[in-house]
Parts: C-alpha cells; sequence; structure tokens
C-alpha cells in the first residue's frame, strides 16, 4: 500500500490485459462520499455566501481596488 492510500482497479480482472481506470479506495464503496454529504456541503456553502454576501462584495471590491492602485503605480 502506498503513501495515498489502498487503490483499486476496475474493469479488468488482475493480470488479464492491460489494468483498467484506478481510483482510490475512498472514491469506491460504503466509505465513500456520498450524494447526500455533498448536497448538504453545498447546501451549506450557499446560506453561508448568501448570509456574507455584502460583507464578501466589499471585501473583494476592496482587494480588487488595492490591486489595481498597485498595478498602476508598478506600470
Amino acid at each position: 500500500m502506498g503513501r495515498l492510500g489502498k487503490v483499486l482497479t476496475l474493469g479488468r480482472k488482475k493480470g488479464a490485459g492491460r489494468p483498467g481506470r484506478r481510483v482510490p479506495a475512498w472514491l469506491d464503496g460504503e466509505e465513500g462520499i456520498g450524494t447526500l454529504e455533498v448536497v448538504l456541503i453545498a447546501a451549506v456553502v450557499i446560506i453561508l455566501v448568501v448570509l456574507f454576501k455584502d460583507w464578501i462584495t466589499g471585501f473583494l471590491t476592496d482587494l480588487f481596488g488595492r490591486v489595481e492602485n498597485e498595478a498602476d503605480r508598478l506600470f
């Protein structure tokens, strides 16, 4: 087993011609990330964006303003 963990070979039996696709074990089986988990994470991210929309907009506006000022100063 390597550093990245157990890797499974899909699509072909061991030793049968060229090997199939290799995917990490955490993507295959019960221990992987399920659809419900992905949907819940996306919902939390969307809620955070909606709650902090004004702060994020102000932060990005300030950041890009600083970048533009520095670019004008350098070039």
